[in-house]
């Protein structure tokens, strides 16, 4: 099977958890004997076009003009990343390999849906999250625009997928996809990851750098947005500290901190919470490993991949019941669970745990377990590449195979005349702009949609 992934971002740019999905899933895919082109936006950190170590074919596209605002932006991301496509489609047409489109949340609806009805090939998406979940409801234009990209991806698409039950019922909800289109795969983790070797000696000088040695360690991370649930962490604080007061609140995150350094002070926390600004790779592995507890308070939450790294990394976990995190926490199973916005029930739970290490502990091996049986990528792949299958199956099946470009069926060539699909991929790519930032970067904005720009100025 050859797999066309659409995805705005993609190593080394990396925005949100859209970037490592596709990564991991992708590289789980290609090792299967797919063939996997990743079709992102261009970034000066990585080639235009390259070949991955396992074998995955990455293709980066240039705007073909200075964006007005993120909208645009993605606007003109999908004209970039439509005429790159139809290149490669040209190219591999008379092959007639299977072929689907995989695209990644509504900001790949464009490209691929114009691929889809000129070449009459199946899309497969994701739903990463929805904007109506993130905010409560629409409230503003941007967010009405991006409501109605989603349903249409939902719409477009001949199978869904979701990372969730509980995203399997917003789709449901928000956008009426039926229940029988929708497939749940959970996103995955890859333990070896924080299974480095470490020393008792060089841990505590790793704690030396965040707390006192009698303190205990309750991290965070994530994105300053009130959708993660920070606020509850800070106002839980108080109650913690009454009760043990040798806590340090260690907080990892980028984005705008300034209102919640205020609070910090105002409430007299200082001393007590660090902010240590963004994190990652060893540096962040090096955290979970020292942590004593990793809370994620989240008031919506599609999955919660921050809790399946945790519990690699042998932390013990404590997180709200907002969405998916039912689903990757089992209480008193695989860890602790609190009540989405409020800050007595998280600090009830973050207590618990620093009073009961044993307890605390076997939960935590419990939940090693669990990532093996349930969250692995090698079976997160077998599961979307059976979707595929099931998808190329229908599609030959079904009255699409009349009408398609590909070679399936008889009078594709002369559907392809019709349709001058050749005149439209000879069209040139756009060149990289003058400014090689080349990206809108609004942080109001960025806030808004809950985005991070963490590779540009």
């Amino acid at each position: 099977m050859r797999v066309i992934m659409l995805s705005w971002e993609y190593p080394p740019r990396i925005v949100g958890g859209i970037s490592p999905h596709v990564f991991d899933l992708s590289k789980r895919l290609a090792a299967m004997g797919h063939e996997i082109h990743v079709v992102t936006k261009a970034t000066p950190q990585a080639p235009d076009e390259e070949i991955e170590p396992s074998g995955v074919h990455v293709h980066r596209v240039h705007l073909a003009q200075v964006p007005n605002d993120f909208i645009h932006e993605i606007q003109l991301l999908n004209q970039a990343t439509e005429v790159r496509v139809r290149k490669l489609l040209e190219d591999w047409r008379p092959g007639g390999q299977p072929t689907v489109f995989h695209a990644h949340d509504w900001l790949s609806l464009d490209s691929a849906r114009n691929l889809k009805y000129d070449y009459k090939l199946p899309i497969v998406a994701t739903i990463h999250a929805t904007e109506w979940g993130r905010n409560g409801g629409i409230h503003t234009p941007t967010q009405k625009t991006i409501h109605e990209q989603e349903y249409w991806l939902t719409y477009e698409a001949w199978r869904v997928i979701v990372c969730s039950e509980f995203m399997k019922a917003e789709v449901g909800r928000y956008f009426d996809c039926p229940a029988d289109k929708v497939d749940v795969i959970y996103n995955g983790v890859e333990p070896e990851k924080f299974q480095f070797e470490w020393s008792d000696a060089e841990r505590a000088e790793w704690r030396a750098r965040l707390a006192l040695p009698d303190e205990k360690i309750v991290m965070y991370v994530g994105r300053f947005v009130r959708e993660k649930g920070i606020h509850v962490l800070l106002n839980a604080a108080g109650a913690i500290l009454a009760e043990m007061p040798n806590t340090k609140f260690v907080i990892v995150g980028g984005g705008h901190r300034a209102s919640l350094e205020r609070f910090v002070h105002w409430y007299g926390l200082e001393g007590k919470v660090l902010f240590t600004g963004f994190m990652a790779n060893r540096s962040l592995h090096q955290l979970y490993r020292s942590a004593d507890v990793a809370v994620f308070p989240s008031l919506y939450e599609p999955f919660g991949i921050v809790a399946l790294e945790a519990m690699a990394a042998g932390a013990p976990v404590v997180t709200s019941d907002a969405g998916g995190l039912r689903e990757v926490v089992l209480h008193d199973v695989t860890g602790t669970t609190t009540y989405a916005g409020s800050a007595e029930s998280l600090a009830w739970g973050v207590l618990r745990v620093l009073r009961d290490a044993e307890h605390s502990d076997r939960l935590s091996t419990k939940a090693r377990a669990r990532l093996v049986s349930e969250f692995d990528w090698t079976g997160i792949a077998a599961q979307t590449s059976a979707v595929y299958d099931r998808v190329w199956r229908e599609f030959l099946t079904s009255y699409w195979a009349d009408t398609t470009l590909w070679p399936v069926t008889a009078g594709s060539e002369e559907r392809a005349d019709q349709l001058r699909v050749r005149e439209k991929a000879a069209a040139p790519l756009p060149a990289p702009l003058e400014d090689t930032g080349e990206g809108f970067v609004d942080r109001e904005l960025a806030d808004e949609l809950h985005l991070e720009y963490l590779d540009l100025p």
